[in-house]
Protein backbone atom coordinates (compact mmCIF):
# COMPACT_ATOMS: atom_id res chain seq x y z
CA UNK A 1 0.00 0.00 0.00
CA UNK A 2 1.38 3.39 -1.04
CA UNK A 3 0.12 6.26 1.13
CA UNK A 4 0.85 9.84 0.02
CA UNK A 5 0.22 13.01 2.03
CA UNK A 6 -0.39 15.99 -0.26
CA UNK A 7 -0.15 19.59 0.95
CA UNK A 8 -0.74 22.88 -0.88
CA UNK A 9 -0.93 26.18 1.01
CA UNK A 10 0.31 28.35 -1.84
CA UNK A 11 -2.89 30.43 -2.05
CA UNK A 12 -5.58 31.56 0.39
CA UNK A 13 -6.89 27.99 0.28
CA UNK A 14 -5.72 24.92 2.13
CA UNK A 15 -5.66 21.96 -0.25
CA UNK A 16 -4.59 18.72 1.36
CA UNK A 17 -5.31 15.03 0.96
CA UNK A 18 -4.21 11.58 1.97
CA UNK A 19 -4.20 9.31 -1.06
CA UNK A 20 -3.81 5.57 -0.64
CA UNK A 21 -3.22 3.40 -3.70
CA UNK A 22 -4.34 6.31 -5.93
CA UNK A 23 -7.64 6.73 -4.00
CA UNK A 24 -8.26 9.81 -1.84
CA UNK A 25 -9.28 8.52 1.59
CA UNK A 26 -9.47 12.00 3.18
CA UNK A 27 -9.21 15.51 1.78
CA UNK A 28 -9.75 19.15 2.59
CA UNK A 29 -10.26 22.06 0.19
CA UNK A 30 -11.03 25.14 2.22
CA UNK A 31 -10.62 28.90 1.84
CA UNK A 32 -8.60 30.04 4.84
CA UNK A 33 -7.51 33.56 3.91
CA UNK A 34 -5.72 35.11 6.92
CA UNK A 35 -6.39 32.03 9.09
CA UNK A 36 -4.08 29.88 6.98
CA UNK A 37 -1.08 30.15 9.34
CA UNK A 38 -2.99 29.21 12.48
CA UNK A 39 -5.54 26.76 11.03
CA UNK A 40 -3.39 24.58 8.76
CA UNK A 41 -1.94 22.30 11.47
CA UNK A 42 -5.28 21.65 13.24
CA UNK A 43 -6.88 20.97 9.82
CA UNK A 44 -4.10 18.47 8.97
CA UNK A 45 -4.65 16.74 12.34
CA UNK A 46 -8.35 16.37 11.45
CA UNK A 47 -7.41 15.04 8.02
CA UNK A 48 -5.32 12.24 9.55
CA UNK A 49 -8.13 11.49 12.02
CA UNK A 50 -10.60 11.19 9.14
CA UNK A 51 -8.22 8.80 7.35
CA UNK A 52 -7.68 6.78 10.57
CA UNK A 53 -3.93 7.15 10.14
CA UNK A 54 -1.05 8.77 11.99
CA UNK A 55 1.54 10.87 10.13
CA UNK A 56 4.03 8.07 10.77
CA UNK A 57 1.98 5.73 8.54
CA UNK A 58 2.44 7.72 5.34
CA UNK A 59 5.07 6.68 2.79
CA UNK A 60 5.61 9.97 1.03
CA UNK A 61 4.91 13.68 1.19
CA UNK A 62 4.14 15.70 -1.92
CA UNK A 63 4.25 19.42 -1.19
CA UNK A 64 3.48 22.39 -3.42
CA UNK A 65 6.43 24.81 -3.22
CA UNK A 66 5.03 27.73 -5.26
CA UNK A 67 4.50 30.00 -6.98
CA UNK A 68 1.76 31.82 -5.08
CA UNK A 69 1.47 33.67 -1.81
CA UNK A 70 4.92 34.16 -0.24
CA UNK A 71 3.60 33.47 3.27
CA UNK A 72 1.36 30.61 2.15
CA UNK A 73 4.13 28.80 0.30
CA UNK A 74 6.40 29.06 3.35
CA UNK A 75 3.75 27.57 5.65
CA UNK A 76 3.28 24.42 3.55
CA UNK A 77 6.96 23.93 2.82
CA UNK A 78 7.88 24.30 6.51
CA UNK A 79 5.24 21.80 7.70
CA UNK A 80 6.19 19.28 5.01
CA UNK A 81 9.91 19.58 5.81
CA UNK A 82 9.33 19.06 9.54
CA UNK A 83 7.19 15.97 8.87
CA UNK A 84 9.67 14.53 6.38
CA UNK A 85 12.70 15.19 8.57
CA UNK A 86 11.28 14.14 11.93
CA UNK A 87 9.47 11.03 10.61
CA UNK A 88 12.12 10.05 8.02
CA UNK A 89 9.63 10.20 5.16
CA UNK A 90 10.28 10.63 1.44
CA UNK A 91 9.43 14.08 0.09
CA UNK A 92 8.96 15.58 -3.39
CA UNK A 93 7.95 19.04 -4.52
CA UNK A 94 5.36 20.03 -7.08
CA UNK A 95 4.53 23.37 -8.65
CA UNK A 96 1.14 24.90 -7.86
CA UNK A 97 0.72 25.40 -11.61
CA UNK A 98 1.32 21.70 -12.36
CA UNK A 99 -1.29 20.78 -9.76
CA UNK A 100 -3.77 23.26 -11.23
CA UNK A 101 -3.23 21.97 -14.76
CA UNK A 102 -4.06 18.45 -13.56
CA UNK A 103 -7.58 19.47 -12.60
CA UNK A 104 -8.97 19.76 -16.15
CA UNK A 105 -8.92 17.08 -18.81
CA UNK A 106 -11.23 17.99 -21.71
CA UNK A 107 -9.01 20.61 -23.36
CA UNK A 108 -5.94 20.29 -25.59
CA UNK A 109 -4.10 22.94 -23.58
CA UNK A 110 -4.59 24.03 -20.00
CA UNK A 111 -3.17 27.34 -18.77
CA UNK A 112 -2.98 27.55 -14.95
CA UNK A 113 -2.81 31.21 -13.96
CA UNK A 114 -2.13 33.06 -10.69
CA UNK A 115 -2.54 36.82 -10.52
CA UNK A 116 0.86 38.40 -9.72
CA UNK A 117 -0.50 41.98 -9.90
CA UNK A 118 0.47 44.94 -12.08
CA UNK A 119 -0.50 43.10 -15.26
CA UNK A 120 1.68 40.07 -14.52
CA UNK A 121 0.70 36.47 -13.82
CA UNK A 122 2.43 33.27 -12.80
CA UNK A 123 1.52 30.79 -15.51
CA UNK A 124 2.54 27.79 -17.58
CA UNK A 125 0.99 26.02 -20.55
CA UNK A 126 0.34 22.28 -20.29
CA UNK A 127 -1.02 19.68 -22.65
CA UNK A 128 -3.56 17.02 -21.62
CA UNK A 129 -0.82 14.71 -20.33
CA UNK A 130 0.61 17.32 -17.97
CA UNK A 131 3.61 18.03 -20.18
CA UNK A 132 4.75 21.67 -20.10
CA UNK A 133 4.46 23.34 -23.51
CA UNK A 134 5.57 26.62 -21.92
CA UNK A 135 7.51 26.44 -18.66
CA UNK A 136 6.17 28.09 -15.53
CA UNK A 137 7.12 31.74 -15.38
CA UNK A 138 6.34 35.23 -14.14
CA UNK A 139 4.99 36.79 -17.31
CA UNK A 140 3.00 39.75 -18.60
CA UNK A 141 -0.57 38.58 -19.11
CA UNK A 142 -0.67 40.21 -22.56
CA UNK A 143 2.48 38.30 -23.62
CA UNK A 144 0.95 35.05 -22.36
CA UNK A 145 -2.25 35.68 -24.32
CA UNK A 146 -0.24 36.06 -27.54
CA UNK A 147 1.30 32.60 -26.88
CA UNK A 148 -2.14 31.14 -26.10
CA UNK A 149 -3.55 32.51 -29.37
CA UNK A 150 -0.99 30.49 -31.30
CA UNK A 151 -1.84 27.12 -29.74
CA UNK A 152 -3.35 24.63 -32.22
CA UNK A 153 -6.38 23.39 -30.29
CA UNK A 154 -8.88 24.05 -27.51
CA UNK A 155 -7.41 26.19 -24.72
CA UNK A 156 -8.74 26.97 -21.25
CA UNK A 157 -7.57 28.86 -18.16
CA UNK A 158 -7.63 27.48 -14.61
CA UNK A 159 -7.45 30.01 -11.80
CA UNK A 160 -8.77 30.96 -8.39
CA UNK A 161 -8.24 34.65 -9.10
CA UNK A 162 -10.47 37.11 -10.90
CA UNK A 163 -8.68 37.34 -14.23
CA UNK A 164 -10.32 39.35 -16.99
CA UNK A 165 -10.48 37.47 -20.24
CA UNK A 166 -12.97 37.24 -23.08
CA UNK A 167 -11.24 34.78 -25.41
CA UNK A 168 -10.81 31.58 -23.42
CA UNK A 169 -13.06 29.64 -21.03
CA UNK A 170 -12.02 30.09 -17.38
CA UNK A 171 -12.46 27.36 -14.76
CA UNK A 172 -12.08 27.73 -11.00
CA UNK A 173 -9.36 25.49 -9.56
CA UNK A 174 -10.80 22.40 -7.88
CA UNK A 175 -7.99 19.95 -7.13
CA UNK A 176 -8.39 16.41 -8.44
CA UNK A 177 -6.22 14.81 -5.76
CA UNK A 178 -6.26 11.34 -7.26
CA UNK A 179 -5.09 12.61 -10.63
CA UNK A 180 -2.41 14.83 -9.08
CA UNK A 181 -0.98 11.93 -7.05
CA UNK A 182 -1.23 9.42 -9.90
CA UNK A 183 0.58 11.84 -12.19
CA UNK A 184 3.26 13.05 -9.77
CA UNK A 185 3.82 10.51 -7.00
CA UNK A 186 7.02 9.27 -8.64
CA UNK A 187 8.67 12.68 -8.81
CA UNK A 188 12.29 12.76 -7.70
CA UNK A 189 12.67 12.53 -3.93
CA UNK A 190 14.82 15.16 -2.30
CA UNK A 191 16.41 15.64 1.10
CA UNK A 192 14.03 17.58 3.40
CA UNK A 193 16.66 20.28 3.99
CA UNK A 194 16.82 20.94 0.23
CA UNK A 195 13.08 21.57 -0.08
CA UNK A 196 12.65 25.29 -0.67
CA UNK A 197 10.01 27.72 -1.98
CA UNK A 198 9.97 28.44 -5.72
CA UNK A 199 8.52 31.93 -5.96
CA UNK A 200 9.38 32.61 -9.66
CA UNK A 201 9.92 36.26 -8.74
CA UNK A 202 11.61 38.30 -6.03
CA UNK A 203 9.65 39.60 -3.07
CA UNK A 204 8.66 43.26 -3.21
CA UNK A 205 11.15 44.02 -0.45
CA UNK A 206 13.96 42.45 -2.49
CA UNK A 207 12.88 44.31 -5.63
CA UNK A 208 12.79 47.63 -3.79
CA UNK A 209 16.21 46.97 -2.27
CA UNK A 210 17.69 46.22 -5.70
CA UNK A 211 15.97 49.28 -7.20
CA UNK A 212 17.41 51.52 -4.49
CA UNK A 213 20.85 50.01 -5.06
CA UNK A 214 20.64 50.77 -8.79
CA UNK A 215 19.52 54.37 -8.29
Amino acid sequence: IMTVFYLDTSSSYLYSAIVQNDKAIASISKKMDKDLSKMTLPAIAELFEEAHLTPNEIDKILVVNGPGSFTGVRIGVTIAKVYAWSLSKKISVLSSLEAMASSIDHYDYIVPMIDARRGYVFAGIYDQNGTAVMNNQYILKTTLEVAMDQLPGKVCIVTNDTISNDKFPVYPYRPNYERIITRYENLEEIHPHLVSPEYLKRTEAEENRLKNKDE
